[in-house]
């Protein structure tokens, strides 16, 4: 079979998981200069709603693309036209192993930026040792209601964005783990503010923003 070839100006494509298809969708910038950067955006928990139109995920995908990334978007699964069924984060995560093996085999001198809110931070999280990515970005991570026994460290620099009001993870377990991670990443707390950003997601987009621009490569 030919590999999918990596889309130069966007747009939907299929690619191939465990499970068989799985529906993506690649976004360039628009108006800022490109980067040879690619950023995979893993959603929300597929059982209480999560897909790859998240207002959080297409948040920090925007805020990205500002910083001249191209970003992947994707659908677990079992959502929307991806085919198979939830699997607990087990078969999800394979899935996103393929598919940043098959970026770096269609861009081999991209950089790689690793993301996910909330189940997709977990998954993200637990599967970054295998996939080694330049940057890690976890937006308020399942930590706690998930096992986390099997975590391995990143291996590169980390930001852990969690809202201090979050009303479906404990704030207070996600700061006691982050606190045991060495090295630490980094974590910014939002006051006020629920898991889903409500009415903050142009601080989160802020927040990503000030992390992953001074450590991107330049601008092409």
């Amino acid at each position: 079979m030919v590999p999918t070839p990596f889309p130069q100006t966007g747009g939907a494509l299929q690619l191939s998981g465990g499970a068989g298809a799985i529906e993506a969708v690649v976004e360039w910038p628009v108006a800022a200069p490109k980067r040879d950067v690619v950023a995979v955006i893993c959603h929300p928990h597929p059982l209480h709603g999560g897909t790859m139109t998240n207002k959080v995920v297409t948040s920090a995908a925007q805020a990205l693309r500002d910083l001249g990334c191209a970003t992947l978007r994707f659908n677990f699964r079992g959502v929307g036209a991806s085919a198979g069924e939830h699997d607990a984060g087990r078969g999800e995560g394979e899935d996103l192993v393929a598919i940043c093996d098959w970026i770096r085999a269609m861009r081999p001198t991209a950089r790689l930026v690793l993301g996910g809110f909330s189940f997709g931070a977990y998954v993200s999280m637990m599967r970054a040792a295998d996939i080694r990515p330049d940057l890690l970005v976890s937006l308020a991570p399942s930590v706690g209601r998930r096992d986390v026994d099997g975590f391995r460290e990143p291996g590169c620099p980390w930001l852990v964005i969690q809202p201090d009001a979050d009303e479906v993870v404990d704030p207070a377990d996600v700061y006691a783990w982050v606190a045991q991670r060495r090295p630490p990443p980094v974590l910014v707390r939002l006051p006020e503010t629920s898991h889903f950003f409500h009415g903050r997601l142009l601080s989160l987009r802020d927040a990503i923003a000030q992390f992953v621009g001074p450590r991107l490569p330049p601008l092409a």
